[in-house]
């Protein structure tokens, strides 16, 4: 299969602390950050947006990828927090970079794992030689209604990801999905705010979705997670990234690395995406990866991943995710809510 050429990621500086939220609404912090494992998120500045998220991704992926964006034959950008409505994003992305117009472009939206959808989908262009480099984005700025648990995690960031078959710093052995019409989350059109169905989103939702695309992965593969160095999973909180990580088999050690939201909070579409640029920083040449994305609504995609030793002369090119974590500015719950829009006038 295709491999990863090049990867980049972005994380707005901004950051607000749980009991800076939780101040506001006479929550608990403690048993907040505690029960949900998250400490403080990322906020997108006001001139920050899924489109400038995607770009700044997508120029540090290129910075390591060391390929001429106009071969790029196609761009996907998964997010559930598009800037326009209508108006692709993609197409923003692809003139911020530089490509040729000779291409194919598009945005993609499945909640949370609209970026890793993406990635299979350029992995199966390249493959098919239909393209030489396609790239897949996951970014969002995502939305948490004032006083709601969402609140708490829906935070701003992404990774961009070039899928090509020379000079990868990784490659494909196999992904694959699980899905089904689970309507654990939602947004309608026109609403500010989504939607979700609180504790049903854990069983029912996440972790039979998550659990039935590595399982199917195992089955199809022949291993199992002793088979691989690091596993990284979507992380809508760390509780449940900690869960489900021992419910396949890894232990802490495996999964530690992919774990960002306690620091950042939930991604959504950049939160795969964005753990396994974290282990991509840090793994060796014949490390192994388990990745795998969950999207609400619902599905899970699952890749399995090997490193190649070409990562170690590439990988210092462009910023690490640690580099964009450790880069803070905090603010209040004042400052939050109008980068977030949330003051509103009637």
């Amino acid at each position: 299969m295709a491999g990863i050429v090049g990867y980049g990621v972005y994380i707005p500086s901004y950051r607000i602390k749980v009991e800076e939220i939780a101040k506001v609404w006479g929550d608990d912090s403690n048993a907040i950050s505690k029960g949900l494992i998250v400490n403080e998120k990322s906020v997108p500045g006001p001139d920050e947006d899924t489109a400038t998220i995607a770009v700044e991704a997508s120029r540090n992926a290129l910075r390591r990828s060391k390929i001429n964006p106009k071969d790029i034959g196609a761009i996907y950008v998964g997010s559930e927090s598009h800037p326009y409505a209508v108006k692709p994003t993609a197409t923003i992305v692809s003139e911020a970079i530089e490509a040729a117009p000779d291409m194919t472009a598009a945005d993609l939206e499945f909640a949370c794992k609209a970026g890793t959808a993406g990635m299979q989908i350029a992995i199966g262009l390249v493959d098919s030689n239909m393209v030489k480099y396609g790239l897949a984005i996951g970014a969002d700025t995502s939305q948490g209604a004032p006083g709601d648990a969402l609140e708490y995690t829906a935070s701003a960031g992404g990774a961009a990801y070039i899928v090509g078959k020379e000079d990868t710093l990784a490659d494909f052995d196999f992904t694959c999905s699980f899905t089904t019409d689970t309507p654990d989350f939602y947004r309608r059109e026109g609403q500010p705010y989504p939607s979700h169905g609180g504790r049903f989103t854990g069983e029912p939702a996440f972790f039979k979705h998550v659990q039935g695309a590595a399982n199917r992965l195992f089955e199809e593969t022949g291993t199992t997670a002793k088979d691989y160095d690091y596993g990284v999973f979507h992380q809508p909180n760390g509780k449940f990234y900690l869960k489900v990580g021992k419910i396949l088999g890894f232990n802490n050690e495996q999964i530690k690395d992919g774990l960002l939201t306690p620091n950042i909070g939930n991604t959504y579409s950049g939160a795969t995406p964005l753990g396994l640029a974290s282990i991509l920083d840090k793994a060796q040449g014949g490390d192994k990866i388990l990745a795998v994305s969950y999207g609400s609504g619902s599905g899970s995609d699952a890749f399995a991943i090997t490193i190649n030793d070409e990562i170690d002369e590439r990988r210092d090119l462009a910023p690490k995710t640690e580099d964009f974590v450790g880069n803070k500015i905090h603010v209040d719950y004042s400052t939050y809510a109008k980068y977030k829009g949330k003051l509103r006038m009637n």
